[in-house]
C-alpha cells in the first residue's frame, strides 16, 4: 500500500513536479498535516491559522484534483494551525472556494475535536487528569479560566470515517501519526510499522536529503516491513536521515507514544534498500491498558506592546544591567498612582551582546492594550536618555530599526491545560460530520 505526505505542514508548499511524480503510480492514500503546538498557544486562542491561506488554498488546489481522479482518500489533521471548531471552519472554506472553481464534487468527512470546560473538570474531579509536568498541575481555576480547549485524537476518529468511504477527511487536533497510521491500521498491517512510518513521514520530505518539510514524500507499507522514498528525484532517504527523525520530538529514542498505547522502536532495523530508499523492520506496537488524550486549553493573560531596538555603544553594553534596574525604578515611580503595580509586566529580551551590538526587545503586557501601550512608552522613552555611570555622550542609548518604534501586538495567551486525560473510548471527544460538497 503506497500512501504519500504532501509536505511536512500544509501551506508549507511543496514542489508540484514532486507530487506529479508521486501520483504517475496508483496512490492508496493522501494525507498533510496542517498544524502544531511549535508557534505556541496565541493561534489556539485567536482561533487564527499561522499559515497563510494564499497559501494553503495554493497546496489543496494542486493535490486535491489528482487524489479525486485517482479516487484516493486526502486525510488533513490538525485544521488551521491548532485544530479548534474555528480553524477547521477556516479550512473547510478554502476546501469549498477550490471546489467551486475546479468543479470538484466530493464526499467530505469532518472531526471536531473540541471539549467543553464541563468534560474537563468531570475528569478533574474524578482523578482521570494526568499531569504531563509536575511543575503544572491542573487547576479548576484554570480550567474555567480556559477560552478554548481540544482534545488530541489519534487513529479511531480517521479510521471510522475512512470505513465509511470518505474522500476528503478534515479533522480538528489529531496527532500527526494519525493521518498516515489510521489507513494501514484500518487495513490490517502491523500497527508497529505503520506507527514508526507515520511518525517518520508526517513532516514530509524532513527524513531526506537535503532536508525540507516543503516536499512530497512516499511511504510504502508492506506485511513485515515499511519503505521510504521521496517523490523529488533530488532527494534520497537515507538509513541515516531516516533513523533520525525517528526521534524527532521523542524523549525517549525507543519509544513513540500514541493514545492507542506505545511503539516500540527496540529492535527496528533500518537498511539502505537502493540509492533512495530505505526499509525498516522490526517495530512493535503495545497497546495501552489505560487509553489517554492529551488536553490543550489556553487562556488569555493579557495585552502585548514590544520596541525593538539596538544598543552600538560598547560601554551601553557593558552598563545595561545598571540602566535596567534604573528604567525599572523610574517606570514603577511613575505609574504608582496610576497603575496597580500587578496590572503589566515589563521583560527585556537580548540577543548579541558583543562589543559591537546588543539587540534589546521591550516586551510589555499589560491587563489591557492601553496599559501595555503606556508602559512600553515610558521604558522605551526612559531606557533611549538614560544616564549610567561613566557616560559622556547625551545621545539616545538606543537606535531603533522602525517607526513607529512600539508595536501593538495584541492579545497574549498562554496554555492553561496541557495534560493527559483518562478516556473510555478514544472516539468520546470527537464530533463527525458528513456532507457532499
Amino acid at each position: 500500500m503506497k500512501i504519500v505526505a504532501l509536505c511536512g505542514l500544509l501551506g508549507y508548499g511543496y514542489s508540484e513536479e514532486s507530487l506529479q511524480a508521486a501520483f504517475a503510480e496508483k496512490v492508496d492514500f493522501l494525507g498533510v498535516d496542517a498544524g502544531s503546538t511549535d508557534p505556541g498557544p496565541y493561534y489556539l486562542g485567536s482561533g487564527k491559522s499561522f499559515t497563510d491561506r494564499s497559501a494553503v488554498k495554493r497546496d489543496v488546489a494542486l493535490a486535491l484534483p489528482l487524489a479525486l481522479a485517482q479516487k484516493t482518500p486526502f486525510i488533513i489533521g490538525t485544521a488551521g494551525g491548532a485544530g479548534s471548531r474555528a480553524h477547521v471552519a477556516w479550512l473547510k472554506e478554502i476546501i469549498c472556494e477550490v471546489s467551486r472553481e475546479l468543479g470538484l464534487h466530493f464526499k467530505l468527512g469532518t472531526i471536531y475535536s473540541d471539549v467543553t470546560k464541563e468534560y474537563v473538570l468531570e475528569k478533574l474531579e474524578s482523578g482521570k487528569i494526568k499531569n504531563m509536568s509536575r511543575h503544572f498541575p491542573l487547576t479548576k481555576t484554570a480550567i474555567e479560566k480556559s477560552e478554548r480547549i481540544v482534545s488530541q485524537v489519534g487513529i479511531a476518529p480517521f479510521i471510522k470515517l475512512l470505513s465509511e468511504g470518505m474522500d476528503v477527511i478534515v479533522s480538528g487536533r489529531a496527532c500527526d501519526t494519525a493521518i498516515y497510521a489510521a489507513p494501514c491500521v484500518m487495513k490490517g498491517y502491523d500497527a508497529g510499522l505503520a506507527f514508526h512510518m507515520a511518525k517518520i513521514m508526517e513532516c514530509g520530505a524532513m527524513c531526506a536529503e537535503p532536508v525540507a518539510a516543503a516536499d512530497v514524500m512516499q511511504g510504502y507499507m508492506y506485511d513485515d516491513h515499511f519503505e521510504l522514498c521521496p517523490a523529488n528525484p533530488a532527494r534520497k532517504c537515507t538509513v541515516e536521515r531516516v533513523a533520525a527523525h525517528t526521534l524527532y520530538e521523542q524523549s525517549n529514542p525507543y519509544l513513540i507514544f500514541e493514545p492507542d498505547g506505545v511503539c516500540d522502536l527496540t529492535n527496528s532495523k533500518f537498511t539502505q534498500k537502493d540509492a533512495r530508499t530505505v526499509s525498516v523492520t522490526g517495530s512493535v506496537f503495545k497497546e495501552a491498558e489505560t487509553k489517554t488524550l492529551k488536553l490543550e486549553g489556553v487562556r488569555c493573560s493579557g495585552y502585548r506592546t514590544i520596541s525593538p531596538a539596538t544598543i552600538y555603544d560598547p560601554l551601553t553594553i557593558e552598563k545595561f544591567p545598571e540602566i535596567v534596574e534604573t528604567v525599572n525604578a523610574f517606570v514603577k515611580e511613575n505609574t504608582k498612582k496610576t497603575l496597580p503595580a500587578n496590572s503589566y509586566t515589563v521583560n527585556y529580551k537580548t540577543s548579541g551582546g558583543a562589543e559591537s551590538s546588543l539587540g534589546v526587545i521591550i516586551d510589555v503586557v499589560g491587563k489591557t492594550q492601553e496599559i501595555a501601550d503606556t508602559v512600553c512608552a515610558l521604558v522605551r522613552s526612559r531606557m533611549l536618555h538614560c544616564d549610567y555611570t561613566g557616560r559622556k555622550s547625551t545621545a539616545g542609548n538606543l537606535a531603533f530599526p522602525f517607526s513607529p518604534s512600539d508595536i501593538h501586538v495584541g492579545a497574549v495567551y498562554e496554555f492553561s491545560v496541557f495534560h493527559l486525560a483518562e478516556v473510555d473510548s478514544l472516539l468520546e471527544t470527537s464530533e463527525f460530520t458528513v456532507e457532499e460538497v
